[in-house]
């Protein structure tokens, strides 16, 4: 019996026992779920590199039946993508001036939802929240997915301005675009082009939090529509996604054409490398 049970137990008070009990349980179960998503990640990596089940299955001690299971059951791998155990999701509010009132974007809705979805579906918890009009957000947070661009908060401005390859930057003309300093390449909103069409960028990467402590997954879109076609990308190739750059600091540039009655992504498209920043800190 570990101490932490016994300490829990010798608890007299039954209000304090039953708080103490659940919190631990919810703990313990985030930990089980990270245990075996490690644990089937091994046993695929073992397997990558050319070992047989069965010789997985000797060298652990372990049945060939078991190890087979562990291949093909539990939470994948690449949920750890997101962050472990508990996930936090903000996206925006946002001032409706004509109004006088604070407001969240149908399509910041949407995103959210996606990425809430998308994160359970990997054995993760999820709580969401909402980045203020101010823009103040603690970023100094572990499994922290915010779904905000440079415009809407200085700490986000901030945040993406560390990225070595990708960067925000303003047109003659007004409009925002997202530029690849690699290739000199900037990619500009179809919104925000002559003649208009239905076409957006969406930024995704990960990107160091302010305390040096470790990494904000950070998710905008020069329009809200960029935003719906990262979220539609990770759903589909996130394993492609975390095979590549696995936990390290990458991003990357979402190119999507969208249906212009409903922001619903048709096609998505990698624009550019998924860009590893320390490689890129390193050339």
């Amino acid at each position: 019996m570990s101490d932490e049970l016994q300490r829990i137990m010798a608890i007299e008070d039954p209000y304090l026992l039953l708080r103490e009990v659940t919190t631990r349980l919810a703990d313990a179960q985030q930990e089980v779920t990270e245990l075996a998503r490690l644990r089937r990640r091994v046993v695929q990596d073992l397997h990558a590199q050319g070992l047989s089940y069965a010789q997985i299955a000797t060298k652990a001690g372990l049945s060939r039946g078991r190890i087979h299971q562990i291949r093909h059951t539990g939470p994948a791998p690449e949920g750890a993508f997101f962050g472990r155990g508990a996930v936090i999701i903000a996206t925006p509010l946002r001032r409706d001036d004509e109004r006088g009132r604070t407001v969240v974007a149908v399509d910041d809705v949407s995103s959210g939802k996606g990425l809430e979805d998308l994160a359970r579906s990997y054995g993760l918890d999820v709580t969401s929240e909402h980045v203020p009009v101010s823009g103040e957000i603690d970023l100094n947070r572990d499994g922290l997915v915010v779904v905000c661009g440079p415009r809407m908060s200085q700490q986000m401005w901030d945040t993406y301005a560390q990225d070595p390859v990708l960067r925000w930057e303003q047109a003659e003309d007004g409009p925002w675009t997202l530029a690849d300093r690699r290739t000199g390449t900037v990619y500009r909103s179809g919104q925000d082009s002559d003649p208009a069409r239905p076409y957006d960028v969406g930024y995704v990467g990960r990107l160091p939090r302010p305390d040096g402590r470790g990494s904000v997954l950070a998710i905008a879109g020069i329009h809200t529509q960029g935003s719906l076609g990262v979220v539609q990308l990770l759903a589909s190739d996130l394993n492609v996604l975390w095979g590549q750059v696995g936990e390290h600091r990458f991003s990357t540039l979402v190119g999507v054409e969208y249906d212009p009655e409903t922001s619903e992504p048709r096609s998505v498209e990698l624009l550019t490398p998924l860009y590893q920043h320390d490689e890129e800190s390193a050339a």
